[in-house]
């Protein structure tokens, strides 16, 4: 198949990954606050500091022979931009280094990474399993666009591995699942999991978004592709859209990268290098966001107006032990029952003065959403009350303003539920 790879001509670009030059040793013999810093960066000749932008559609090729060469995937370097670009590519570079995988393709937002990494392969006739706890946007994915294709989905509770093993077919070609789960953050049971796929012949696609590559690693416990959505803390600071795909070299090349090049699901390469910039600053701002939103779960864990609280890393999550054996640390996202449903709910959202509603997370500005009403209002009530989802349940993403201030916020916002 062909594929045009991002290699770069040394007569224009000096690249500087930390596998070569003075950083003699190998990427993953650093730590990833070094990788997030320095992966994937190329150097122009003019020595920059800070990786460039290359702001450009298409390139030039110096002879007509050179020109087909490149087509043909004989000849490395760049064709279109919608496919290959010299800043994407720094971007995907770093992604790789920081997962542990072998490859990647960045897309234009987390839903298109989502869509692409599930749908690219497979055909009529194919089935999907899937946790149940999910994403509204991911399930209209599973339940409402892959049936116009003859592909099927069997929604299973993820934390159930029984439920998983019944569920798998003859055809089932793809699992699939977030963890921690949007937005009540249950974690699954990844090597379990994909245990179970694999001994059914098939893969395991993880939306990585809630724990961050900072917090897990879900090729390192056994996952076949991991998604996510760059928007969320890759960029992390409100600025632009991004998603990004990473596995093996045969995945991306035999199902992913044609796909991408056709149909044009692509990142713009401001937006590339926006989220490259924010990979710098990716594990400075997840662990304080993360203290902080271990901070705020501690104090609503015991106030009266909280019916319930979830909060990976507390001793009281429902899945304690797991979060342990395969995340190094807790989230930046804290969910809570305020007790009288929805109403009480609203007055505690409209009486924050920091934490602003949205229906994002992940950013630099703590983030308040009522999931029943936004992200899952088109799931019915049963379903929802189903997946823990009440109509007094709030989903605060914490940002990087003082703990102090925030637990204060929230705290005589409570008073008025």
């Amino acid at each position: 198949m062909e594929i045009s790879r991002p290699v770069f001509f040394v007569t224009v670009f000096d690249e500087t990954v930390i596998s070569e030059g003075p950083m003699s040793k190998s990427p993953a013999a650093y730590r990833p606050e070094t990788r997030l810093v320095h992966s994937g960066t190329l150097r122009s000749q003019y020595g920059e500091t800070s990786e460039s932008l290359f702001l450009t559609q298409g390139y030039v090729y110096n002879s007509a022979e050179e020109c087909e060469a490149r087509f043909k995937g004989e000849d490395p370097g760049f064709i279109y931009s919608r496919y290959s670009n010299p800043t994407i590519a720094m971007f995907e570079r770093r992604m790789i280094e920081l997962e542990g995988a072998e490859a990647a393709r960045s897309a234009a937002t987390g839903m298109a990474a989502v869509t692409t990494a599930i749908l690219a392969p497979l055909k009529a006739g194919d089935h999907v399993v899937a946790s149940r706890a999910l994403f509204g946007s991911n399930l209209y994915v599973l339940q409402d666009l892959l049936p116009r294709y003859g592909i099927e989905t069997t929604l299973v509770d993820g934390a159930n591995l029984d439920e998983w093993q019944r569920a798998a077919k003859p055809n089932t070609k793809t699992f699939f699942l977030e963890s921690p789960t949007n937005p009540t953050l249950d974690v699954l049971d990844i090597p379990g999991i994909a245990e179970i796929a694999h001994q059914a012949g098939a893969r395991l696609i993880v939306d990585n978004v809630f724990a961050t590559p900072i917090w897990q690693s879900p090729l390192a416990l056994g996952a076949d592709v991991v998604v996510y959505s760059a928007t969320k803390h890759i960029d992390g600071q409100g600025r632009c859209l991004g998603g990004i795909i990473l596995s093996s070299e045969a995945f991306i090349a035999e199902h992913i990268h044609n796909f991408m090049r056709q149909t044009g699901p692509s990142i713009s390469p401001f937006n590339a290098w926006v989220l490259l910039k924010g990979l710098e600053t990716l594990g400075v701002r997840v662990r304080a966001q993360t203290d902080t939103a271990a901070r705020i779960a501690d104090v609503l864990a015991s106030h009266p107006k909280i019916a319930r609280l979830v909060y990976p890393g507390r001793e009281d999550h429902p899945q304690a032990a797991l979060v342990k054996k395969q995340m190094r640390g807790g989230s930046t996202l804290v969910g809570f029952e305020v007790k009288g449903g929805k109403a009480a709910a609203f007055r505690v959202l409209n009486e924050l003065k920091l934490a602003k509603i949205s229906n994002n997370l992940g950013d630099a500005k703590s983030l308040v959403t009522h999931p029943a009403t936004t992200t899952h209002q088109r799931l019915k009530p049963e379903v929802r009350a189903e997946l823990g989802i009440g109509e007094g349940f709030i989903r605060f993403s914490a940002g990087l303003e003082h703990p102090d201030d925030l637990i204060e916020d929230l705290t005589a916002a409570l008073e008025k539920a």
